[in-house]
């Protein structure tokens, strides 16, 4: 697990979430910490480290 440090794309606060680097490539969503709202996260990781990272809002 990496922890990995990303600005909310709706509060723009800094937020620090824990990824499971053994997994290759994730995509899931995830609600702020802070202001709750959607954020998709597409992870992509190799050797344990992470190699791409994008955080997105959810138009809703």
């Amino acid at each position: 697990m990496n922890e990995h440090f990303f600005q909310c794309p709706y509060c723009w606060e800094d937020i620090s979430m824990l990824i499971d680097t053994s997994v290759r490539t994730q995509k899931y969503i995830e609600d702020c910490e802070v202001c709750c709202n959607p954020i998709e996260l597409e992870v992509v990781s190799e050797d344990g480290e992470i190699v791409g990272f994008q955080a997105q809002n959810i138009e809703q």
